[in-house]
């Protein structure tokens, strides 16, 4: 019987009816954990919570602690952590990104300006670290640790590789900092806080590494796959930004090695004007009948194979079919 749990389909249904129920009393709070008595901050804090949102990372840490006492105290406090941790990065990201939507509807820079959107996003990662505190000093700890991972990868992303490094290297390390880093937390923290070993605490760590990478390589694909009103995100934003996704490394590189008419043509695009949305339209067009595309799928799914095999070390049973199967929904999603 299917299970209803969102997102993943046909996992254990008394292991997913026990998530749902988990999730629930997460968004309630999640909600809790930002209320504030200040008229704006009340406003655009909620902004990108109220849209929606997968609620992956929560989910993450529910299936880890699952693989010990998921009713365990901090459990539920951790996946409201990694989930405000990733609220506070998209309102950082979509300023550096200039993202005019986010979950179908306006950005929040784009409702009340930069200075606004960044130090909404400061005011999530402070009650964020307050919940940390409440969980203990290890959970301070592997949360500042993402916090620095986090910086560093959106200041690596900025700056871009330097001449001696290997664009790809580089492009990977950004992932795995942007968004492997708070998966990994996510995996790390469930299982600690359920009480499972060490040994399983590093296995999820190491698995949400691996999954994040598959996860954000997936979204490269979505990013030009798919349109804005089922992704809530303007297709090709980062084209605009000059922001390096695998599948314009992937035409750039070809086009140095081969120099075929085609990739070039798309890196001269690539390289050129893109303010008006019928240039980045035209662009997105290209790339999405170039076969980088398919390569980059191709890439994440191995990536998430890797990502299964770090499961096998599990014990078998309804909680590791259950996390392959999120693996595979992460990777093979729509939208």
């Amino acid at each position: 019987m299917p299970s209803t749990l969102p997102g993943v389909p046909d996992i254990d249904e008394q292991l997913a009816t026990s998530i749902v129920e988990r999730l629930g009393t997460i968004e309630d709070r999640l909600r809790g954990s930002v209320a504030t008595s200040d008229d704006i901050a009340r406003w655009t804090a909620r902004h990108l919570m109220d849209a929606g949102g997968k609620r992956v990372r929560p989910m993450l840490v529910l299936l880890a602690a699952s693989l010990g006492d998921a009713d365990a105290d901090g459990v539920l406090d951790a996946a409201v952590l990694v989930e405000l941790t990733h609220l506070a990065s998209l309102y950082h990201d979509d300023v550096m990104d200039s993202a005019p939507t986010r979950r179908g509807t306006d950005s929040a820079h784009a409702l009340w300006g930069n200075n606004v959107a960044i130090l909404t996003g400061d005011f999530l990662f402070a009650r964020a670290s307050a919940l940390s505190a409440r969980i203990g000093v290890e959970a301070v700890r592997l949360h500042s640790v993402t916090f620095e991972r986090l910086c560093l990868g959106q200041l690596h992303e900025t700056v871009g590789p330097q001449p001696e490094d290997d664009p790809f290297a580089h492009y990977i390390s950004v992932l795995s900092d942007k968004t492997a880093s708070l998966l990994a937390l996510a995996g790390q923290l469930g299982a600690t806080l359920s009480g499972a070993s060490e040994e399983v605490s590093e296995i999820m760590r190491r698995y949400g590494e691996k999954v994040g990478v598959a996860f954000q390589l997936a979204d490269d694909v979505l990013d030009l796959g798919s349109d804005a009103k089922t992704s809530g995100k303007t297709p090709g934003i980062d084209l605009r930004e000059g922001v390096p996704t695998m599948p314009t490394l992937l035409v750039r590189r070809r086009a140095a090695s081969e120099g075929d008419a085609a990739s070039l043509a798309i890196v001269e695009r690539l390289d050129g004007d893109l303010e008006s949305d019928e240039a980045l339209a035209e662009l997105v067009t290209m790339l999405r009948a170039d076969s980088a595309l398919e390569e980059t799928r191709e890439l994440a799914q191995r990536t998430a194979d890797e990502a299964v095999e770090i499961l096998e070390e599990l014990p078998a049973g309804t909680v590791r079919e259950a996390l392959t199967t999120f693996t595979r929904t992460l990777v093979e999603r729509r939208r």
